[in-house]
């Protein structure tokens, strides 16, 4: 669905080119290059490829990489004006991989926001307590991740539709890393090779759905809590990897009806992309188009005492990645 939030500026990105998913009024939807003046190239015209998808171009993105580059330099006419154009979620991922806890101070504040009353010591000797576990899980090179739906995945100025049932639903603004090709054991040193490029999400979630009240020892329910439909506003852009100088040192900000509420660096991440692609890949299979979501960093409602509701409006920009607009709509109960 198109949003009123879709009014939300054109945000530069880095490099000559990026690549997104966009219709035309009543079209299908189409892969195509962006320039950073806010033009688009159909590629399924450029490229001689009428059935090209988003997908099937990352599935051959080593050897189309050079093209992309070429056509991006073209100054030809078949440029079309992005304001004619609906931006969709810039990629139908198949697969994808969440990471939790992957911000240092993010994880601190979690703990003592979901601190028992009567916990013993004080709010310090706790915050001090989690830090030293988060030392210890990077020293033992140990990620958190866990699986989420394709189903989730909307685009970056749809509407969020808030379920009836999150009676805390929460913003999660991160980077996320696209595979290019299959990757299986890869080491740390070669995973990055593996990404095509990156994208911005906002991994939705409904905090009293976190935890399974009714059984306490199977712990974290991450089907209930982050799968509604539409829970991972994605894009509106995937910029290509060799555009990004290190994704590591990005400014992650999200701001709620205008107000900043998260902006901190990647730098705080316990994991960087490398690691938390080669760790997944020990395990499962990544395929070209996949989603790596690394994490988010401080500042979600659950810290400023804050969640979502009808009518908000959430600004999510990441430095060289563009920006997304969302507005938060309380879903119809009959």
């Amino acid at each position: 669905m198109k949003s009123a939030a879709a009014s939300a500026p054109f945000a530069p990105f880095s490099g000559p080119f990026a690549i997104g998913t966009l219709s035309a009024s009543g079209g299908a939807a189409f892969p195509g290059l962006v320039a950073p003046d806010g033009r688009v190239l159909d590629l399924r015209a450029a490229l001689g490829e009428p059935a090209l998808t988003t997908l099937t171009l990352l599935e051959r993105w080593d050897e189309t990489l050079p093209r992309l580059h070429a056509l991006a330099a073209d100054p030809a006419d078949a440029w079309l004006s992005l304001d004619d154009l609906r931006v969709q979620a810039p990629v139908e991922p198949r697969q994808i991989f969440q990471s939790g806890a992957n911000y240092r101070q993010h994880v601190i504040d979690l703990a003592v926001a979901h601190r028992a009353p009567d916990a013993p010591g004080t709010v310090e000797e706790a915050r001090a307590e989690v830090a030293a576990v988060m030392d210890k899980r990077a020293a033992e090179d140990l990620p958190y991740v866990f699986i989420g739906l394709p189903t989730t995945i909307s685009g970056p100025y749809d509407d969020v539709v808030l379920p009836a049932w999150a009676h805390k639903p929460d913003w999660e603004l991160e980077v996320a890393a696209v595979i290019s090709r299959p990757a299986y054991r890869v080491t740390v040193e070669e995973a990055l090779e593996y990404v095509a490029g990156y994208t911005i999400a906002n991994d939705l979630t409904d905090r009293a759905s976190v935890f399974r009240r009714d059984m306490p020892p199977i712990g974290t329910d991450w089907l209930r809590s982050k799968n509604a439909p539409g829970f991972t506003p994605l894009g509106p852009w995937i910029v290509p990897a060799c555009s990004i100088a290190d994704p590591s040192d990005l400014q992650v900000t999200l701001k709620l009806n205008g107000e900043t509420m998260q902006d901190e660096s990647t730098k705080d991440m316990i994991f960087g992309v490398a690691r938390l692609v080669s760790y997944i890949s020990q395990t499962a299979r990544l395929l070209p188009g996949d989603l790596v979501l690394t994490g988010s960093p401080a500042g979600n409602g659950i810290h400023w005492g804050r969640l979502l509701r009808d009518g908000d409006v959430m600004d999510g920009s990441v430095t060289g990645l563009g920006a997304q607009r969302t507005r938060c709509v309380a879903e119809e109960t009959r």
